[in-house]
């Protein structure tokens, strides 16, 4: 969460960034966890119709590898996911995409998990001027520490500041990069 002065001792929140806020390397903790409950597992999971026994079926999840009901792991991707959209992209343009999703260690009702992500890169969109798009690595974690998912997502966010507009020069590289040529 940001604060913005807007006169004496007003101020307004805000969240999300814009394109000038973030830079490669940047790294956000992500606040709060969440506590996983039963019902979140098992409405998330018949909501979104996978009907595996192994995420609502407490007698069949006994008898399975763990001993007991996994949580649904589109509900991990989702729900840490969502943990880091006050920070990052409350105020995007858009979400461009999900990438190299790993799930590293089962998730239980019970758990709490929390989210860091790390700035990877950002760039300014070719085909949207005023705009730019900004790649992240989220790692969620028990509060135990242990990892159980990392993934990557791109976003579009606004500029505040409109980029320069191109040149014949800048337009020339952009058309031979595309074209694969060396730039002249």
């Amino acid at each position: 969460m940001t604060l913005r002065h807007v006169k004496d001792n007003e101020y307004v929140e805000e969240h999300g960034g814009d394109y000038e806020d973030f830079e490669p390397g940047m790294v956000i903790r992500h606040w709060p966890g969440r506590t996983l409950s039963e019902a979140d597992n098992t409405w998330l999971t018949l909501l979104t119709m996978n009907q595996h026994p192994l995420h609502f079926d407490q007698h069949y999840g006994a008898g399975a590898e763990y001993g007991k009901v996994l949580v649904n792991s589109g509900i991990t991707l989702c729900l840490v996911g969502g943990m880091t959209v006050q920070a990052l992209s409350a105020r995007a343009v858009a979400n461009l995409g999900w990438d190299r999703v790993r799930l590293k260690t089962p998730v239980f009702v019970g758990d709490t998990l929390y989210a860091t992500s790390r700035i990877l890169d950002k760039r300014l969109s070719r085909s949207r001027p005023g705009q730019g798009i900004i790649t992240v690595e989220t790692t969620g974690t028990k509060s135990t520490g242990e990892t159980v998912i990392v993934f990557e997502r791109s976003f579009m966010v606004r500029c505040r500041e409109l980029p320069a507009p191109p040149t014949e020069r800048t337009r020339k590289e952009a058309t031979t990069a595309v074209e694969g040529a060396p730039p002249a």
